[in-house]
């Protein structure tokens, strides 16, 4: 058994929550859940966990991103490693800016149209996302790493050691 690591989950749907937490509990971790970016913040700043997995659409279309960003601004929060989880599909790319490859993509016309591009560089593991707001503009910050859904153990026990401080 592991020592007991808190992750918090901020998701808004409890069937999702619910497997995580079976995973990870499993495991030995304690494991937070919070339904959106309000409760998230909460819980975060009184439980003080060793990882975050959020859900990227709850009440908004971007919280879980709105989220992510709160966390890396506040000074008690920004170690945290964090997780999004998404079905949206991973760009991979061996360039050493993630940021600068989001760019690239934002320019090819297959995907300058998507609201949101989940970038990770394979050889280092670095990882951002990029989304255009409401507002039309492009928002970029780096994040951890990704969940897939629908969630495999097989695949989110890995990612989750390999952040987890």
């Amino acid at each position: 058994m592991k020592t007991s690591k808190k992750i918090v989950i901020v998701d808004d749907d409890i069937d999702v929550i619910t497997v995580i937490e079976t995973i990870l509990s499993k495991e030995g971790y304690e494991v937070i859940t919070a339904m959106n970016k309000k409760e998230g913040i909460e819980i975060m700043l009184r439980e003080k966990p060793n990882l975050a997995i959020l859900d990227v659409m709850m009440t908004t279309q971007f919280e879980g991103f709105e989220l992510a960003q709160e966390i890396l601004k506040n000074p008690e929060l920004n170690s945290i490693p964090i997780l999004i989880q998404s079905s949206i599909d991973i760009l991979v790319t061996t360039k050493a800016s993630v940021q600068e490859m989001a760019r690239e993509f934002r320019k090819d016309p297959n995907f300058k149209d998507l609201q949101v591009l989940l970038v990770k560089n394979t050889t280092d593991g670095t990882a951002g996302i990029d989304y255009k707001g409401e507002d039309g503009k492009t928002y970029w910050f780096p994040v951890n790493g990704f969940i897939r859904k629908p969630v495999d153990a097989k695949r989110v026990l890995p990612e989750i050691e390999k952040h987890i401080k």
